[in-house]
């Protein structure tokens, strides 16, 4: 049994064969665009955190690999506790052992020159980001070595102006020559992956030097970057709100990409056979009980409709599929274990924790408990999947009332004594026909002589127990 998603195998000849989001097409469309435009630029690959970038970019690398391009791969993230970045892109150019020498005597000249640039430049912006974040000058004074009057530093600063300006130059002709040996007319793709996790000083820092320093024709430049929180790492490191973080960026990024979002159908299936639901429901324990094997149906389309209805990341929904199997893992064989209602508590606690919470913690009456579940997922909606939720919300309500102390307790059904005694529901609900579909499903509950005294604790617990478990896996 799985509970975790791991990664995801490239193979060499087809870098998608195990992808299940159907994104090749895009790769072969980002292709095209770095071989069209090879003279160089930055190109922004943007989604949101959790859905896939990093996956989607390794299988890429891969994939123009086979096209005969050069590629480099730097994780950020991975390498933000380096105080010079610059050291880091560099080691991602190094030639492999077995280079041809011309081409490892030119990546040679690049590192000698950029030596020379550190020791030219870098100084002077380490005053300049003390002078930022400091207010104390002995520590400016420290950094530079020497206390100087006012005069003496800027003649000196007068001075190593060109020289600062003639390495940056240099170091820019010889990235070139290193780039164009034997590129067999591709650009060298140079994928800088996780910037937006980085701490905000190291973000902002990796940006510069890649704009000023390693921005020259023959190398395109991939950011795998969520931009809000790329752009909230520029508002940090500069301190202010005020900065217009859209125009910043576009000093950086010549061109924008956002991966589509893969179909949620397709990506609930590939879940559900990931983590073996699939094989859960099909156990002999399934067999014994007709209402368990119908729970792999509803339980599978209850997911279509609640990531229609919210998609969320799609590291999201990895966890609430993990989740949901490891937890029906606890089930004895003789247990109900009402799969669709227990997915959408675990669906609940991710995308609406404190909502959660207020089940949790009785915090709720049965009527703002169906107001709240019902504003976060619209049961009432049909679709294409020709299932609502309305069986779901009624174990939900039902079990939600036997937690409560007797004297708590709504009485959830009612007599209509001008409809000859007909039995509806005391929840109001937002569409009129609805309540009677709500109540007949509460009737079919409360029937059901094996479960109708079911607590909800009886799935809380569950989850409760299983997120400890969890928690003491990961130390």
């Amino acid at each position: 049994m799985k509970i975790k998603h791991q990664e995801l195998e490239i193979d060499q000849d087809k870098p998608f064969k195990n992808c299940k989001l159907n994104r090749e097409p895009y790769a072969h469309i980002l292709t095209d665009i770095v071989q069209n435009y090879a003279d160089g630029f930055v190109l922004a690959l943007t989604s949101e955190w959790g859905t896939g970038k990093t996956t989607f970019v390794k299988m890429w690398r891969q994939h123009l690999h086979t096209k005969g391009f050069q590629t480099a791969y730097f994780n950020a993230w991975e390498n933000d506790f380096d105080s010079n970045p610059m050291i880091a892109l560099m080691s991602e150019l190094k030639p492999p052992s077995k280079a041809p020498i011309a081409k490892t005597r030119a990546f040679n000249s690049v590192v000698k020159k950029g030596a020379v640039l550190a020791k030219n430049v870098f100084p002077a912006l380490a005053k300049a980001v003390a002078s930022k974040h400091m207010d104390s000058d002995v520590f400016i004074e420290a950094i530079s070595g020497t206390v100087k009057a006012a005069t003496d530093i800027f003649e000196d600063e007068m001075k190593q102006y060109a020289t600062k300006k003639k390495t940056i130059s240099e170091f820019r002709v010889e990235l070139q020559k290193f780039v164009k040996e034997k590129n067999n007319n591709k650009p060298l793709v140079f994928i800088v992956d996780e910037l937006d996790r980085c701490r905000p000083n190291y973000s902002v820092e990796v940006l510069e030097q890649v704009k000023h320093f390693f921005s020259v024709p023959g190398i395109v430049f991939v950011l795998s970057i969520d931009k809000k929180h790329l752009a909230s790492a520029v508002t940090g490191f500069y301190n202010s709100t005020n900065i217009n973080t859209e125009e910043y960026l576009r000093r950086f990024i010549d061109l924008e990409y956002s991966i589509p979002q893969p179909s949620n159908r397709d990506f609930c299936n590939y879940l559900y056979g990931y983590f073996g639901l699939d094989e859960y429901f099909t156990e002999s324990r399934a067999q014994r009980y007709p209402e368990v094997g119908s729970d792999a149906p509803t339980l599978l389309e209850t997911a279509y409709i609640l990531f229609d209805t919210h998609a969320g990341t799609l590291r999201q929904q990895e966890n609430i599929f993990a989740q949901s199997r490891l937890i029906l893992s606890t089930f004895k064989e003789d247990q109900y274990t009402f799969a669709p209602l227990l997915f959408a508590l675990i669906f609940v606690k991710t995308m609406k924790n404190d909502l959660f919470q207020k089940i949790q913690n009785n915090k709720l009456t049965c009527q703002s408990l169906y107001d709240e579940f019902t504003d976060l997922i619209p049961i009432f909606l049909r679709n294409e999947y020709n299932l609502d939720l309305t069986k779901v919300l009624a174990h939900l309500l039902h079990f939600y009332n036997n937690k409560q102390p007797h004297e708590f307790r709504t009485q959830l059904l009612v007599r209509v004594p001008e409809l000859n005694h007909v039995m509806t529901t005391s929840i109001q609900t937002k569409i009129e026909h609805n309540q009677q579909d709500l109540a007949q499903a509460l009737q079919q509950v409360t029937k059901h002589i094996k479960y109708s005294g079911t607590s909800l604790d009886y799935l809380l617990t569950k989850i409760r127990l299983t997120q400890r478990f969890l928690s003491k896996a990961k130390t």
